[in-house]
């Protein structure tokens, strides 16, 4: 028994061993904003670990809080690592009236259903060692009636019909402490990014001195926000683009010739919903078609094309809602991990490939939810077909658009391609399916497996030596 236990583990290294390299990987250096996949949560919502924070928490209202706290973010971290995201959007964490922290009372305080300062510094070191950066919101309008400065400062907010405060973005002062709020709490906490929010009517250059005074605290923070804006932030924000995709991928057979047109821009965020609106998963059952099948088609476009996907929490279970709060359900952790595991799938990929991430996009094909485009930079190159129709679909890739006797290996459906006679690589993909293929030079024999199979053959016949000399030696005791 030991013999046979000591073959089948020799044999099982040899055989991974040989498919070592199957996947194209590239040198990763120097990573930036393009690099990062992000995963936009609320902390209230996310999982509730710590019992001492939670002060009057009613899990059975929508528009209360509901007990999830920094603790709770920690202890998901190798859930969201396991979906392969690189950074967590915790939202405001400050001091608020509201669960989702959007009416902030206090900048410089913790909210205490969430925690306390020092397990937000726990909640950074452990995202750290796992290597997982943290955004934070910081809301500079509409925040709460009760914030300390209007009490202090009365002539520095006007009143919102909704009860709110504006603050005078005239006034220098109310300038000067906004700053100093947002950039007093990035020196003393380690986050990788602020996302700067409620930013409707707020000048833009004010937004850039906020900007800059913030790198110059840290030249690599992450500096975001969710509005469309001329301000120089690192990523720009599209509500064209998000509801394009939402609408090409809610049903199949949709037109997706106008959401092509925008698959060359790169310095863009990628996401068909947003955190207080309008789930996906409405839009897709409203259809009469099953959402995590609608799910799976979106993420992965949005994880194939150029710019930064920003994934609202629950996506990958499908969380349902109309509008917050009922939007923003507590997150459900006993579920299928189907579509969970897929995001991993997808994930993975892009991660590991710089070409998937920034490399240079062409769009070979796109006609009613049938895209076919290609991805590639120095180093390696990916063809994406993403079939959002009813039927099987086929497209003919020419040698002007791949080069000549290259094969193509599909990753998902294990498809290989190679140049037929007419000089075409044929790609045939299942209705609702999106299928990645490496291209690569010919590879002929898998001299891996050779090796493998030797391996094994000369293994196998040393162990029936062992068997003969074993039997040998029991018969001459005899």
């Amino acid at each position: 028994m030991k013999i046979n236990k000591w073959i089948g583990s020799i044999i099982s290294c040899v055989l991974l061993v040989s498919m070592v390299g199957q996947v194209p990987t590239s040198a990763e250096t120097n990573k930036n904003i393009m690099d990062e996949s992000i995963y936009d949560l609320l902390v209230d919502r996310f999982f509730n670990k710590t019992v001492q924070n939670d002060f009057e928490v009613n899990t059975q209202d929508p528009a209360a809080f509901a007990g999830g706290d920094f603790l709770g973010v920690l202890e998901k971290i190798p859930y969201l690592k396991k979906m392969g995201f690189t950074v967590a959007s915790l939202g405001p964490v400050f001091s608020t009236d509201t669960y989702d922290g959007k009416r902030v009372t206090d900048y410089s305080t913790f909210e205490r259903h969430f925690g306390t300062k020092d397990e937000f510094k726990t909640l950074i070191a452990g995202a750290q060692k796992q290597d997982l950066k943290l955004l934070v919101d910081f809301p500079i309008q509409q925040v709460s009636a009760n914030h300390v400065w209007a009490k202090e400062n009365p002539d520095w907010a006007t009143i919102n019909d909704d009860g709110t405060l504006d603050w005078d973005m005239n006034n220098e002062e109310v300038q000067q402490a906004i700053i100093q709020a947002a950039v007093e709490f990035v020196d003393a906490y380690e986050v990788e990014g602020v996302r700067i929010t409620s930013i409707d009517g707020v000048d833009t250059k004010f937004l850039n001195e906020m900007i800059d005074a913030l790198k110059e605290k840290n030249e690599k923070l992450y500096v975001l926000s969710k509005a469309e804006s001329e301000v120089d932030f690192d990523l720009n924000v599209s509500a064209k683009n998000t509801d394009l995709a939402r609408n090409a991928f809610k049903n199949v057979d949709l037109p997706t010739e106008e959401f092509g047109k925008t698959l060359s821009q790169a310095n863009i965020s990628r996401s068909v919903d947003h955190i207080n609106e309008r789930r996906f998963t409405a839009d897709a059952a409203e259809e009469n078609m099953f959402p995590p099948t609608r799910w799976k088609i979106a993420f992965a476009t949005l994880m194939s094309i150029p710019g930064v996907p920003v994934i609202t929490y629950g996506s990958e279970i499908a969380m349902n809602g109309e509008q917050a709060p009922e939007s923003n359900q507590i997150m459900n952790y006993k579920v299928e991990e189907e579509l969970i595991d897929y995001v991993g799938d997808l994930q993975k990929l892009r991660n590991g490939s710089a070409a998937l991430r920034s490399g240079e996009m062409e769009l070979l094909h796109n006609e009613n939810g049938f895209m076919v485009f290609k991805r590639w930079n120095e180093e390696e190159t990916w063809v994406v077909a993403i079939n959002n129709t009813g039927s099987t679909q086929q497209f003919d890739l020419t040698e002007d658009m791949m080069g000549a006797n290259v094969e193509l290996r599909g990753l998902m459906e294990s498809d290989i391609l190679r140049q037929r006679e007419d000089g075409t690589y044929r790609i045939v993909v299942d209705r609702e399916i999106a299928e990645f293929f490496t291209v690569n030079e010919p590879k002929g024999l898998n001299k891996g497996y050779l090796a493998a199979l030797a391996m094994v053959y000369v293994l196998f016949l040393g162990f029936l030596y062992l068997v003969w000399r074993k039997g040998k030696q029991r018969k001459k005791d005899k």
